[in-house]
């Protein structure tokens, strides 16, 4: 029996043994095999920066518990989505990129020709030529994802081309002159400002609605995310149209003349005019006058302008041969350009780059808001005037309308070189395209929002509050009393019948106090008012008084028993006269 239980005494050891060497040899694979950087990768802060929209808020004075909850939460979702954003930055696939140049080169001096043969072949397609000498001059714009062109000669010819594949939409001729076109929320409808109206087409060309409303427009530009179609005519009104419902939400006379030159600030949606006086107005639907008056050029007409893709900077362009840089959130002037002639169109792109038509020469400037420039970035000379410039979202494209044609330049970092496929996608399909239309109408934003501030709609305004009280009282023509107090429901143990009756009386008790002060109050201004009123009454002074009475004799007058002895006052012994004095027992005299 001892040798039977040695042996299994043995066989328990062996397999403890066995099984501390297992789990040996999986904790060291597991040490092997571990992430040596556990967690989350970190995010820098000036990565982060770049995707932050707004201050964070600040939840340490909110005493609601349920809605500090819900901000906090909100707050988290919110950091959350800036991390994944900044750490998803490292996947995008192209980067922007400028023209290098050796030293003693100047970038200025590079030709379309030369840029071309250093691109690749799908980039150098994407510079070509269009010549058409018979409908001209022309207008263009490109759609928000940069994938559709729209030409509209002078004379009536209208073309719509997806223009990287080079196939034609369609192709009309309107019969009479045309002052502008403008692509609206789709590649499915252009809107065209002809002679007389304005009109809608579809992307088959064909006539969809006459506009009537709006009549001799010359300058035309489009809100995409209100749905408002913006046009200015001869004159000068300022209209804007819902193309959602069709209704036009507000006519506005600025009378300033002929609207020719408009723009709109991509951040807060606001329209900005240029007047043959030299000013520069912004204007929304929700007011009948400019929200700001800002003078840029002294003695010269505005020309042209273009606000930049944040909403920072407003470039202007006058008669007097100056181009000017302005900062929106100041109204203040930071940089000044002398042209060699003035320029005509001004175009921003997504990466701030500038370009500027002078007559037959379109020069692009590389940043020129926050450095001040000696020498364009490129410069380009056509045959005929310019009249009318356009950079093509997503891609390093400046589209030049002449007087003869079309002319698609190369700008190497011009655009933005990745795109969100959720606000607009170039290679989106016809299902796609269907439902961001669908999400875009259902998260339309209202115009009564568009404000120069868009931050004021998340703050409460405590004076329309007070005003929206006194209204109501003026509406109901008495001051409504307020409610009766109700105890709200309170933590475990402290919602009893007990407590909720004391805090009722409480309650009451404090309006009673308050009811009492009141009218202490109220007795004490009385008692007050009294003395100071009596000498008003006399109408003169004291001496005043005391002539009166040497003048008529005064009757003899018993007051009321009281501790002070009797005052008699006669006429006779006028050198023991007295000044009268006036007391508060005079009002009980007979």
């Amino acid at each position: 029996m001892v040798d039977i239980d040695m042996d299994i005494v043995q066989v328990k050891k062996t397999s403890e043994e066995k099984k501390t060497s297992e789990e040996k040899k999986t904790s060291d694979e597991n040490k092997t095999n571990a992430d040596p950087f556990p967690g989350e990768a970190p995010v820098s802060n000036k990565r982060k920066e770049k995707f932050e929209r707004g201050k964070k808020v600040d939840t340490s004075k909110i005493k609601d518990r349920k809605l500090k909850g819900w901000l906090n939460k909100y707050e988290e979702k919110y950091d959350s989505s800036v991390k994944q954003a900044a750490r998803f930055e490292v996947l995008n696939t192209e980067e922007a990129g400028f023209l290098e140049t050796e030293e003693g080169e100047e970038s200025w001096k590079i030709e379309q020709s030369e840029i071309c043969k250093a691109v690749d072949i799908t980039s150098a397609s994407k510079h070509f030529e269009l010549n058409l000498e018979q409908f001209g001059p022309y207008k263009m714009d490109y759609t928000r994802n940069g994938r559709h062109l729209l030409l509209g000669g002078k004379r009536g010819h209208v073309v719509a081309v997806e223009w990287m594949s080079k196939e034609l939409m369609c192709e009309i001729n309107v019969m009479e002159a045309v002052n502008g076109v403008q692509w609206l929320h789709s590649e499915n409808m252009f809107a065209v400002a002809q002679r007389k109206y304005t009109y809608i087409y579809d992307n088959q060309g064909i006539e969809i609605h006459c506009l009537k409303a709006l009549n001799e427009t010359i300058s035309m530009d489009f809100l995409p995310y209100h749905f408002l179609l913006v046009t200015g005519n001869k004159r000068s009104f300022l209209q804007y149209l819902d193309i959602s419902v069709g209704k036009i939400i507000s006519t506005t006379n600025t009378k300033t003349g002929p609207l020719n030159v408009m723009a709109h600030n991509p951040y807060n949606a606001v329209v900005c005019l240029g007047h043959t006086n030299g000013h520069v107005t912004m204007w929304s639907p929700n007011q009948k006058e400019a929200l700001v008056k800002m003078p840029c050029h002294e003695k010269a007409a505005v020309l042209s302008m273009a606000v930049d893709s944040g909403g920072r900077y407003l470039a202007t362009a006058g008669a007097d041969r100056k181009m000017r840089i302005f900062d929106v959130r100041t109204y203040k002037a930071l940089h000044t350009y002398k042209l060699r002639s003035p320029a005509t169109k001004l175009c921003f792109s997504q990466r701030r780059v500038l370009a500027a038509a002078c007559q037959n020469v379109v020069e692009v400037f590389k940043d020129p808001c926050t450095q001040l420039q000696t020498d364009p970035y490129l410069r380009h000379e056509t045959r005929r005037g310019v009249t009318d410039i356009g950079f093509c979202p997503y891609e390093d494209v400046l589209g030049v309308g002449r007087q003869d044609g079309f002319v698609s330049l190369l700008v190497p970092g011009a655009g933005e070189p990745n795109y969100d496929g959720f606000e607009s996608n170039p290679y989106r399909n016809k299902k796609q395209r269907r439902e961001w239309e669908v999400k875009a109408l259902l998260e339309k934003i209202q115009p009564d929002l568009i404000t120069l501030d868009p931050t004021q709609l998340s703050k409460v305004d405590r004076v329309t509050a007070k005003q929206l009280g006194q209204d109501k009282i003026k509406r109901l023509g008495y001051t409504p009393e307020e409610p009766k107090f109700v105890p709200r429901n309170r933590m475990k143990g402290k919602n009893k019948a007990g407590h909720m009756e004391r805090r009722k009386n409480i309650d009451i008790e404090k309006k009673r106090r308050q009811q009492v002060k009141e009218k202490v109050e109220a007795k004490r201004q009385k008692v007050e008012e009294v003395p100071a009123a009596k000498p008003s009454q006399n109408n003169g002074s004291k001496k005043d008084v005391e002539k009166k009475k040497e003048a008529k004799p005064v009757k003899k007058v018993q007051a009321k028993p009281v501790s002070k002895p009797e005052v008699q006052q006669t006429t006779e012994d006028k050198s023991e006269e007295k000044p009268v004095k006036y007391s508060a027992l005079g009002r009980f005299k007979n």
